[in-house]
């Protein structure tokens, strides 16, 4: 139920994640942090073991499974409750998850880095969250650039929905992406046109926790 507003905890277990990269790289830690999380009121944590801050690495499909995969079954075996998303744009990895208990996939490229994504949502029907990304994480901010910010992904979005709606997809989340190949300007005018989102009739995500948009206007440390 998401007619109000629910907590999504981060949980990055990459080495170079762009806030905690590499404080959660064993099963104490991320027991602890899991459960420290969930104490403060998360709902839904988001495990993602491929870094997508800007300029990142690329790793292969591989390491990104040996990555996630175990902590999936541990944090599931730790807290049977737990609702578990999946952070990847692999079609494979988000399979191999939700059959080891994830219930919940957030894909930062809304099925443009693997063709076989909306498929696969739509033969395990969990709850998809589509993201806005202009590029990939390695050259994003490059150079952005748009007509429009915001129309331009709301008809982004609404191409996406069309798409997954065809294959009987139903639960889908928009997440605009800031800071995913937008400008500081082009964070700003997103965030206070929000609620023009609405009319997409869907839920939205807002991923704002520690980016550069907030700390380098105000000159503190993320």
């Amino acid at each position: 139920d998401l007619t109000s507003p629910k907590v999504m905890g981060i949980l990055n277990i990459t080495p170079d994640s762009f806030f905690d990269g590499g404080k959660y790289n064993n099963e104490t830690a991320i027991i602890s942090q899991v459960k420290k999380m969930l104490v403060e009121g998360a709902t839904f944590i988001d495990i993602g073991a491929y870094s997508s801050r800007p300029g990142a690495k690329h790793i292969s499909e591989q390491e990104e499974l040996e990555r996630i995969l175990p902590v999936v079954k541990v944090l599931v075996k730790e807290f049977p409750e737990i609702l578990i998303s999946i952070d990847t744009f692999r079609s494979n990895i988000a399979e191999k998850c939700i059959e080891s208990g994830a219930c919940m996939v957030n894909d930062i490229s809304a099925g443009n880095m693997d063709s076989g994504m909306f498929k696969t949502i739509a033969k395990f029907q969990v709850p998809y969250v589509i993201m806005h990304m202009q590029g990939t994480p390695q050259n994003m901010q490059a150079n952005p650039t748009y007509k429009n910010v915001v129309t331009d992904i709301l008809y982004y979005f609404s191409e996406k929905l069309y798409e997954l709606r065809a294959l009987g997809v139903n639960d889908i989340i928009a997440d605009v992406g800031f800071g995913f190949g937008k400008t500081m300007e082009q964070n700003y005018r997103l965030l206070k046109n929000l609620d023009v989102f609405k009319n997409l009739e869907i839920p939205t995500l807002a991923g704002l926790s520690r980016k550069s948009m907030l700390y380098k206007p105000l000159e503190i440390l993320p």
